[in-house]
């Protein structure tokens, strides 16, 4: 079936997975592998500011409570063992 809006659609349809494509890179693809001068510190994210997943949920954002000991949020290195309730979370 040709319609004029086909190639429109299939080159939307592309741009958008490059997008997505270079999002789960920038976000999910760094935390797997850390960031450079950062730590993980859990236990101290609030409610929906955690920074990844974790065994509850995959994605950032979807902590459920302030406090968690299992979600965390990355903190400059040598941060972490400073804040009341942090615990550093090996990568």
């Amino acid at each position: 079936m040709n319609t004029p809006q086909a190639p429109h659609v299939a080159v939307s349809t592309a741009i958008s997975g490059l997008l997505a494509l270079g999002l789960v890179a920038a976000t999910g693809g760094e935390a797997l592998a850390g960031k450079a001068g950062m730590e993980k510190c859990a236990g101290i994210a609030k409610a929906g500011m955690n920074d990844c997943g974790t065994s509850k949920h995959s994605c950032a954002g979807e902590a459920k409570v302030s406090g968690d000991p299992e979600e965390w949020v990355y903190v400059p290195t040598g941060t972490c063992k400073k804040i009341v309730g942090g615990t550093l979370k090996k990568s």
